[in-house]
């Protein structure tokens, strides 16, 4: 018989949903089962999928806070008279950010509704490649058929289940974005002096991706004054340029955050006092250490939402390894008509807009005539740790390893951003490279950038090196002064040539 279905659409993320919309205006008959399993915490959350509800919705908001409160230190030199000491309530920031979250979440399913795509809140399973089964949470059945279906369920933060004590007094970045009073739960008095610590620690293990989500955390919980420890097993934003990523971490550091390198946990235990104890070794010198905590934040990656989806039985092909679904150009699996985008996905970035992109196109190329495939090359992102990174291309490391040393040129400068200076503010970590290959026309492979904004700073030099930019054309491009992003047109000192890369003057 004829399926009910042109698209069913398993997960209603950023990918998923982009699909579908995009199916529905090709007048196709849609439909998304989308289903949110809470966190071992207890924490649930609307359709969005993990962007809107547990990602970087919440954490820009929660960044965003955080950099006011320096905004208001700044200020002072500026001339504003503010009252000390400023304080900072958890409660009404995380009521501001849920309510918008939630609003995102209404506004989803009014979109699916005017656009006549049928929304289930089920988990689905496969019974054959046209068929899934959806649960819902009191256990009631539906069957739903489709021609076509797109697997786009994401991923859920791991726990490091080796560790006693994680599971149970852990939470991950799936549950801190929903709390509705500050992980800072039980004040600590340090007699003789009464002094508040209120300590929260991040584990990051990055074995694999996201571990930006960590340090921005890490980054934003300093910024609003709570005590924030990182302990890394390894190197911080794994994946990243490494120069770029100890800057970052340099100036958390220097900001507040306290670091424990090359530390790994070995249990949590719950305390009288309610606090958490964390024992930990430290591999560079060999000892078992100890300290206590209000808050352990798990951040050690995130593993892709197969589990329930029943893939074996439809012979959909994973990878051992990370459990991720294997795709093609044209984001198909190894069975007809089953397709899968977004983090899902081997091998592809861990992006809202490439999920987004990627959904969009192949909705286009099922149900539009089209024949575009997602270009995942020079994809730019922004990490939006307390000092911004962006970049956009390829890391000076994976350039030598594609090129070869001798066949790349950097270009560096260390500058000070303008509205830094009045208000006395360290510079030492605002730095910018941008990575070109050194035969005639320097074509472009890389721009790295760490300062305030990096995100609205990078985005319109993506498309330039999305065009093919190369470094004479860049050196044309007269900057809009006084800004950081101008500094980037007036780069001219390379590494090769080991002269200071300070930029002097205005």
């Amino acid at each position: 018989g004829k399926n009910e279905y042109d698209l069913l659409v398993i997960g209603g993320g950023s990918g998923g949903l982009a699909c579908a919309k995009e199916a529905a205006r090709f007048g196709r008959k849609v439909a998304v089962l989308d289903y949110v399993e809470p966190s071992p915490q207890g924490t649930k959350w609307g359709l969005g999928g993990t962007c809107v509800n547990v990602g970087c919705i919440p954490k820009k908001l929660m960044h965003q806070a955080a950099l006011l409160g320096s905004a208001l230190k700044d200020a002072q030199h500026y001339g504003w008279n503010i009252a000390q000491p400023v304080q900072h309530t958890w409660s009404v920031m995380a009521q501001a950010v849920q309510n918008y979250v939630k609003s995102l979440n209404w506004g989803h399913r009014v979109q699916l509704q005017d656009k006549k795509v049928k929304y289930f809140n089920m988990k689905g399973s496969f019974s054959d490649p046209h068929t899934i089964r959806g649960l819902t949470k009191a256990g009631k059945e539906t069957v739903v058929t489709a021609e076509n279906i797109v697997i786009a369920t994401g991923g859920r933060p791991k726990y490091p289940m080796h560790i006693a004590g994680a599971l149970e007094y852990g939470i991950t970045s799936d549950d801190l974005f929903w709390l509705k009073e500050s992980p800072r739960k039980t004040p600590l008095v340090y007699y003789p002096l009464i002094l508040h610590f209120y300590e929260i620690i991040v584990y990051i293990s990055l074995t694999d991706a996201s571990p930006d989500v960590s340090l921005e955390c890490a980054g934003f919980l300093t910024g609003i004054g709570l005590d924030t420890t990182v302990m890394m097993r390894s190197i911080p934003l794994r994946g990243f340029d490494q120069q770029m990523a100890s800057l970052v971490t340099e100036h958390m550091e220097s900001y507040g955050t306290k670091f424990l390198k090359r530390c790994f946990p070995t249990k949590v235990e719950k305390l009288e006092s309610h606090r958490l104890q964390v024992t930990w070794k430290n591999t560079d010198l060999g000892t078992e250490e100890t300290d206590s905590f209000d808050t352990v934040m798990w951040a050690v990656g995130r593993a892709p939402d197969t589990e329930t989806l029943n893939l074996e039985t439809v012979g959909v092909k994973t990878n051992s390894e990370t459990g991720k679904i294997i795709v093609d150009a044209s984001e198909a699996t190894s069975v007809p008509h089953i397709y899968a985008v977004g983090d899902i996905t081997e091998g592809r970035p861990e992006l809202t807009p490439t999920a987004i992109a990627a959904g969009k196109l192949l909705a286009q190329r099922l149900f539009g005539q089209s024949s575009e495939l997602m270009d995942y090359d020079n994809v730019p992102t922004t990490v939006f740790t307390p000092l911004e990174y962006g970049c956009v291309g390829l890391s000076e490391e994976a350039a030598v390893q594609c090129y070869g040393s001798d066949n790349i040129e950097v270009y560096h400068a260390y500058y000070k951003p303008l509205e830094f200076t009045v208000a006395e503010r360290d510079v030492t970590q605002c730095y910018m490279k941008m990575v070109c290959l050194r035969e005639r026309e320097q074509r472009i492979l890389g721009l790295h950038f760490i300062g305030p904004n990096a995100g609205e700073v990078t985005q319109g030099f993506a498309l330039g090196i999305k065009c093919g930019a190369t470094y004479p054309q860049l050196m044309k491009t007269i900057g809009i002064h006084p800004t950081c992003a101008e500094e980037i047109t007036k780069l001219h000192i390379t590494k090769r040539s080991g002269l200071d890369a300070t930029v002097t003057g205005c």
